[in-house]
């Protein structure tokens, strides 16, 4: 299991995916550690079982433990923070009340902060949450994290998820074909 094994599912109406997959996983625009906590944390946001197996496997090559643990963290969080948030951006009346919901983690992720917050970023892109993207890219720039750097982090998050889509739809499609067959 790793980026090979999902390239090889990735068919040839999708070799952009395929192609974008192979060079995001190669980029050095970020560290490693920054680099592959935000393909895990992008993969866990898919929820895609294949996916994160995959990427995990990969992932735990570059990654220490603690490092490992954060991406999920980061992902975890994000799940919760970006279903609240929108709510929130949507609903004017709710933004002035405290959230009520622990975030402990994000004060303390075991990680260096701007790795956490990239590894944020990217799990807000993939949940579509705008107030909580603009909000770890607010953080990441006064952190001196340069543009390219945020980019790369959501170019991982939107190869990720477009592995995911691709993926999903051809085991659709393959689980559709057997019960007509």
């Amino acid at each position: 299991m790793s980026i090979e094994a999902l390239k090889n599912q990735i068919p040839e109406y999708a070799k952009d995916i395929k192609l974008n997959l192979s060079s995001m996983s190669n980029d050095e625009t970020l560290s490693p550690q920054q680099l592959w906590g935000t393909f895990l944390a992008s993969a866990l946001a898919t929820g895609n079982a294949e996916i994160i197996s995959n990427i995990e496997a990969a992932a735990s090559e570059h990654l220490s433990a603690e490092a490992m643990s954060a991406a999920k963290s980061a992902a975890a969080i994000m799940a919760m923070n970006n279903v609240y948030y929108k709510f929130t951006g949507w609903m004017e009346d709710y933004r002035t009340l405290p959230a009520k919901l622990r975030m402990n983690v994000i004060g303390k992720p075991g990680v260096d902060k701007v790795d956490f917050e990239l590894w944020s970023l990217a799990v807000s892109a993939v949940n579509g949450c705008k107030y909580c993207v603009m909000a770890h890219e607010k953080t990441l720039r006064g952190q001196d994290v340069s543009l390219e750097q945020v980019q790369t982090a959501v170019r991982v998050a939107a190869v990720v998820k477009a592995v995911s889509a691709v993926v999903a739809g051809e085991k659709g499609l393959s689980a559709e074909l057997a019960q007509a067959a």
